[in-house]
């Protein structure tokens, strides 16, 4: 039994080592292109018309940021049998393993949010001109 699970642990290691070319080119993606798409989107004009063309740019962006999501999820997925070994020369890639599991949760979490805020923002800002446009009608209706 014990040959067994050790076997299991050099299967798991080997499979990491091709798995963990996937996670090294999302976790640079990230790093590299992610972070900084999502730092482009804090600050959001004060126009409708801008804040339409900063979410089209952000739609571009969110459509590559979450194709390396979901591939980084289905890497992770691969390994979800590492839960199982507690060994001590599993240890430091369970440590690399959480590391990127990390990594991938924040910046897919911050990928959401981003999501929400944006198109939130784009509600309001056209609720608002509604709302302009509505007393301009009702301002031109009073003086005629």
């Amino acid at each position: 039994m014990l040959s067994n699970k050790r076997i299991q642990e050099l299967e798991l290691v080997m499979e990491f080592e091709k798995v963990e070319e996937c996670f090294k080119e999302v976790s640079s993606w990230i790093e590299n292109v992610g972070r900084k798409g999502l730092k482009e989107t804090v600050n959001l004009d004060d126009s409708l018309e801008m804040l339409l063309q900063a979410q089209k740019q952000f739609k571009e962006f969110d459509l590559v940021a979450s194709e390396y999501c979901k591939r980084g999820q289905e890497a992770l997925k691969k390994m979800d049998r590492w839960e199982d070994f507690s060994s001590v020369d599993v240890h430091s890639y369970r440590v690399k393993l959480q590391a990127y599991r990390d990594q991938l949760e924040e910046f897919c979490t911050q990928l959401d949010e981003t999501r929400h805020r944006i198109c939130e923002t784009v509600r309001l800002y056209e609720f608002f001109d509604k709302v302009r446009q509505g007393i301009c009608c009702t301002e031109e209706g009073v003086k005629s």
